[in-house]
């Protein structure tokens, strides 16, 4: 027993050694003992520590002798608040162990290694005495809920990544205010038998005599050793079971166990076999454990109120999240919002409260759904979508906060711009909800609440009776679903005061008459905290409004309707490769059995055109679908929403769009959208350096987007076409042009988004890998298409799941989720020739990457770098040089194996039964019968693979699906071409011709070869064709395309008719061979990235397009000169102009580093 010191004694020793000790907990030792105690008072070292909530442990070192005392020194040595060493972890990975739980009545818990059986005082001996007091008296005094059992055996499972509620650990929680995994305790009427580890038995040797005192029954104790089963030692607590006395009318003992709790680990797994093996009945002692637990005391309900009002927080300040969110139509997943909740919770200074986040969890990850999948159950999780916010739609919240282990709840639902159906059915919950917490009073049924709701919803809603949710909720404490204390209309329980409920009642799956799937099915949810009192019941989480007024939202603004615009252009890049087709010309007799083969498949290939085509009705041809005209341009609603301006200056309200222009002294407003452009021109010095501004507006003839049919639905009014303003404010006016340019760039990029995004197809939801097996990952990953914004790019991860991949980055907002029944093609493509390894996926359906549309998704990684040095002379022999390859050589490995180690766990996990039906594989390309071409606006390096034509590297991408294409016909084949080009026609006549143009005629044979390989009838022309006219004319008249022999037209080789066209068609082809050599050239010197900014191509289109508008003579004529300027003098000589080419290209090497730059663009 440690020496008696008065506490100024304790406090100097303390504070005279204060390096020891947290300076945090220094002084929170200084609060309470100026709270608590008296200067006079005298505590034991330990016993002041221990009721303060701290936890100690002894090590070697001396803290000094206090003045006045004898030469006894203190021990003591390190002090720490009660903390949970798991608080830093995510909820999913806390362990439910000896040194987790938290104290509920403020006792600290030590952490691992703590020594607690050293330390009497860590479990608080007045509560462990008065509950276990409790336990006895209820088990003799009820002892139908126990199952008239002599013996009650009570084993806690081994600790768990999964949050869930077990009545073992519930048990011991509320006994000691630990859970002690993986033990087991026998209670019986003289003892009480405790099994497991030396650490967890050494826990509880502090409370013999407390146990004595309180039941006079022994604590007896059985230290299972690492190496040991524990089968002797279960032996010795059964023989004892056995021999305790039997009840009337019983022949063996009744031992009552938790019949719902299945047995886990070795150790209880054993137990349990050993207890059915003995002789012995067993019974259920779940009923008896709950009635124990329902009756809160004080300590209790102010944990209870802890936690309730930390949800309520929470839940206001997710609120007010939630609003900002929609004020700014913010893009934000319901995922990103549970993890903003949580963090919250587990730390409450964030929110404004003084709890000790060590005392602090989460019931159940918070919950946010939206956008018409809902889920009532409090084991759903957030998904990855976007909130969904728009008119009519509905928004769940839900959140669980846990203090020293006691739950809380709150759940509300939230309206945006309800409909009479939605609004009917939320205001019926609402009263519902009401009538069935007025029930909650001692002496009711449990089933009372329930009945009082149902009679609600049968009087003012009978027909959202079936959609009902069953039950009003459930008993709540340190289980979030206390069993028998359900709000169902079966439970006959008599309720008392001190109980406590989460109050849940909802309407789940109602229809709200809208067509959108987003909008036509939707949930409602609410849900409260309440203690049942004496006088009446009181909700813990009304600090939350649910009144309507408070959870309805409306936006009285004019919605637009979608406006379809162009998609970006996305620029092409060049690779030069020196891989060429073998020919064989020489071989007679291969060509010979070609021609035959082509001949064949001629005849088959007609014969299944005819029987497509006769099923087939005839249609335009065209496959673009109308665009949706966008709804009406309105900047305000009426004039009051106009604020006046003092000044009659040129103005840009940025919240409504509009432009405010001063006309005849009134300002009149313009939406942005109808402006087509805007310029300012500076006039010359002598004349104060005025300045004036050009706005030209959208007129019909020029609307705003080309399929926008806005500007032409009144014709007959007259337009402004057409302002100009002159201020000598130049400064102004500048500001103002910038910012009206910039806004209309930002309602074009959002229409256009929005239009893209409403041709979209829904698609399933992502099942995360969880707790099945752990995900496949591939590290550092690019993306392309680039995700949008102005920040800097940076890699993410690719994971595989249970039915997709998700590729995400550090930012929230750059996500992407690829499902594998979406997946058409998968590419793997190690790097070789080129200077990345990607994973290419070309998809069914398009989705959205960042704010573009795509149906080619790649993650590719560099795997060397591509800044070379250019000053100095370059020796193959340099050491330096070597090292450097070697390092290269070595990275390039490295990388395809991790990839190829991907590609095949993936492939394995794609050999599982459930994707049977999607045949997916990765297809790899062949190389050696690869071939260059332009299939867009620059060459490229075009490879087969087992099933497609593709170009992986430049972007666009392009993939074409061998089983989709009709036949494929090679263009200006003949002698003397250098070049020749390539059009595949589709079997969907619907689509446009595939050009591939300018492929070097060494590449002939090797192509002709590849398709008569692949079943692929081809023909040979010497001229170029006009395709649309003749799929137009086969899909207008199939029948006599096929009785004119079919695809057999092409076949024109031999004819001098034919000859004589096509040496007009080689004179007027504009593609010539000088023409592509010169291409290929300027290609090679600009070709110096290897992945182009797609960002930076649309502003650059975007601002030539505002530019050119509008030009004065005067602008036109400065271009006119400064491109004269840089073509150079005429009178330059060829060596020069070649010089100057090579300095500013540097000869096509690769770009400085920092950024892979964006080539040049073709211009013509």
């Amino acid at each position: 027993m440690p020496r008696i010191h008065t506490l100024s004694e304790i406090l100097s020793v303390i504070s005279n050694r204060s390096s020891k000790i947290r300076s945090e907990t220094l002084i929170n030792t200084h609060l309470h003992f100026s709270l608590l105690f008296e200067s006079t008072l005298r505590f034991s070292l330990s016993s002041l520590l221990s009721l303060l909530g701290f936890h100690f442990w002894v090590e070697s070192g001396d803290l000094g002798t206090p003045p006045g005392t004898e030469s006894e020194t203190l021990t003591l040595i390190r002090v720490a608040a009660a903390s949970n060493f798991h608080r830093n972890q995510p909820p999913q990975a806390r362990k439910s162990q000896f040194v987790m739980a938290d104290n509920r009545n403020g006792n600290g818990k030590p952490t691992e290694g703590a020594g607690a059986g050293n330390n009497p005082y860590a479990i608080d001996l007045n509560v462990f005495s008065q509950r276990l007091k409790a336990l006895y008296s209820h088990w003799n005094e009820h002892p139908e809920l126990w199952d008239s059992c002599e013996v009650i055996a009570i084993a806690t499972p081994p600790q768990s990544d999964e949050i869930r509620y077990l009545k073992s650990s519930a048990l011991q929680m509320w006994m000691v205010g630990y859970d002690v995994p993986d033990t087991i305790m026998v209670f019986m009427k003289k003892q009480i038998h405790f099994l497991g580890s030396q650490k967890k038995v050494s826990f509880f040797q502090g409370v013999k005599k407390a146990a004595k005192e309180a039941v006079g029954v022994d604590l007896v104790t059985h230290v299972k050793a690492k190496s040991d089963d524990g089968s002797a030692l279960m032996d010795a607590v059964l023989g004892v079971i056995r021999a305790q006395p039997k009840a009337d009318g019983h022949d063996t003992v009744v031992v009552g166990r938790i019949a719902r709790e299945e047995p886990e680990g070795n150790l209880l797994k054993l137990w349990f076999e050993k207890l059915k093996s003995a002789i012995v009945q067993l019974g259920d002692v779940t009923n008896g454990l709950s009635d124990l637990f329902a009756v809160k005391e004080k300590e209790e309900l102010g944990d209870v109120k802890k936690a309730a009002y930390l949800s309520s927080v929470v839940m206001q300040k997710m609120v007010t999240k939630l609003e900002n969110v929609i004020d700014d139509e913010k893009k934000v997943t319901h995922s990103s919002l549970m993890d903003e909740t949580e963090k919250l919770i587990l730390e409450p200074s964030k929110v404004g409260l003084k709890l000790n986040p060590q005392n602090v969890d989460i019931c159940y990850p918070p919950i946010f759904q939206s956008g018409g999948k809902f889920d009532l159950r409090p084991g759903a999780a957030s998904n990855d979508e976007c909130l969904y916010y728009d008119r009519a739609s509905v928004i769940l919240c839900a959140i669980g906060s846990r203090y020293h282990n006691y739950c809380s709840n709150a759940a509300r639902t939230f309206l945006i711009d309800a409909n009479s159906i939605q609004s009917k059915a939320y205001d019926v919950l609402l009263k519902a909800h009401a009538a069935a917490i007025s029930e909650l009073k001692p002496e009711s049924k449990a089933s009372a609440a329930y009945l009082a709701a149902l009679s609600v919803v049968e009087k003012d809603a009978p027909e959202l009776l079936p959609n009902l949710t069953k039950s009003t909720g459930t008993g709540i404490g340190i289980e979030f679903r206390e069993s028998g204390l359900n709000l169902n209309a079966k439970n006959d329980r008599v309720l008392k005061a001190g109980m406590v409920f989460n109050v849940s009642l909802g309407f789940h799956n109602l229809q709200s008459g809208i067509s959108n799937s987003k909008q036509q099915n939707f949930s409602l949810l609410l849900a409260d905290t309440v203690v049942v009192n004496d006088d009446k019941p009181e909700v813990l989480t009304a600090k939350v409004s649910k009144a309507v007024k408070d959870v309805a939202y409306s936006f009285n603004e004019v919605e637009e309707k979608p406006v379809k615009g162009k998609g970006p252009a996305n620029g092409t890049e060049a690779l030069i490769s020196k891989a060429n087709l073998r020919s064989d010309n020489s071989e007679k007799s291969k060509e010979e059995q070609r021609r035959h083969h082509q001949a064949e498949l001629a005849r088959q290939k007609n014969e299944e055109t005819a029987r497509r085509l006769a099923g087939d009705v005839p249609g335009s041809g065209n496959n673009r679908s109308t665009a949706k005209s966008s709804a009406d341009l309105v900047a305000y609603k009426n004039v009051n929403d106009l604020a006046l301006k003092r000044d009659l200056m040129i103005q840009v309200d940025q919240n409504n769009e509009a432009v405010l222009l001063p006309i005849y002294g009134s300002m009149v407003p313009f939406h942005v959208a109808t402006i087509r452009t805007v310029s300012v021109q500076a006039e010359s010095a002598s004349t104060n350096q005025a300045s004036y501004i050009r706005i030209i507006f959208n007129v019909p003839g020029t609307p705003f987007s080309p399929h926008d049919t806005n500007s032409l639905k009144n014709l007959g009014s007259i337009y402004l076409k057409e302002v100009s303003f002159r201020s000598k404010d130049t400064r102004h006016i500048n500001e103002v042009t910038q910012v009206i340019k910039n806004l209309r760039k930002r309602v074009v990029s959002r229409e256009n988004e929005r239009a893209e995004r409403a041709t979209l197809v829904t698609q399933e939801k992502l099942q995360l890998a969880g707790n099945k097996f752990k995900p496949l990952r591939l590290n550092d990953l690019w993306i392309r298409p680039v995700f949008g914004g102005r920040g800097r790019k940076i890699p993410g991860t690719l994971e595989a799941h249970a039915n997709g991949f998700r590729y995400s980055t550090s930012r929230q907002d750059e996500r992407v989720d690829v499902m594998y029944g979406n997946i058409k093609h998968a590419f793997f493509q190690p790097a070789e020739n080129e200077m990345i390894t990607l994973l290419h996926f070309h998809l069914h359906n398009h989705i959205m990457v960042g704010n573009k549309k795509t149906k080619d998704v790649q993650f590719y990684v560099e795997v060397m770098d591509v800044v070379q040095t250019l000053s100095g002379k370059r020796s193959a022999y340099d050491p330096d040089e070597i090292e450097e390859e070697q390092r290269e050589r070595a990275r390039k490995n490295k990388v395809n194996t991790e990839f190829r180690t991907f590609v095949s766990r993936v492939q394995d996990l794609w050999q599982q039964p459930q994707f049977e039906g999607l045949e997916l594989e990765f297809d790899q390309p062949f190389r050696d019968l690869g071939f260059h071409g332009v299939p867009y606006k620059s060459s490229a390096y075009i490879v087969p693979t087992t099933n497609c034509l593709v170009e992986l590297i430049e972007n666009p991408f392009l993939v074409v699906t061998l089983a989709e294409i009709e036949i494929v016909n090679l263009e200006r084949v003949g002698l003397g071409q250098k070049n020749f080009d390539m059009a595949i026609v589709f079997k969907d006549f619907k689509k446009d011709v595939l050009r591939i143009d300018s492929i070097p005629s060494t590449s002939l044979e090797g192509i002709k070869e590849w398709l008569d390989d692949t079943e692929i009838k081809y023909y040979e022309s010497r001229m170029n064709l006009s395709w649309k006219p003749i799929l137009k004319t086969i899909t207008e008249d199939p029948q006599s395309f096929l009785d004119n022999g079919g695809w057999e037209f092409l076949n024109l080789e031999g004819t001098d008719s034919d000859s004589e066209q096509s040496q007009e068609s080689d004179q007027g082809y504009e593609p010539s061979d000088m023409e592509s050599e010169s291409e290929s050239e300027d290609d090679s010197s600009d070709s110096a990235s290897l992945v182009e900014s797609e960002d930076d191509d649309e502003e650059d289109s975007e601002e030539v397009s505002e530019g050119e508008e509008g030009k004065t003579w005067e602008e036109l004529e400065r271009e006119a000169s400064n491109a004269d300027k840089e073509k150079g003098n005429e009178s330059d000589s060829e060596e020069e102009r070649k010089r100057r080419k090579m300095k500013a290209f540097g000869k096509g090497r690769a770009p400085p580093a920092g950024g892979i730059p964006k080539r040049s663009k073709l211009r013509r």
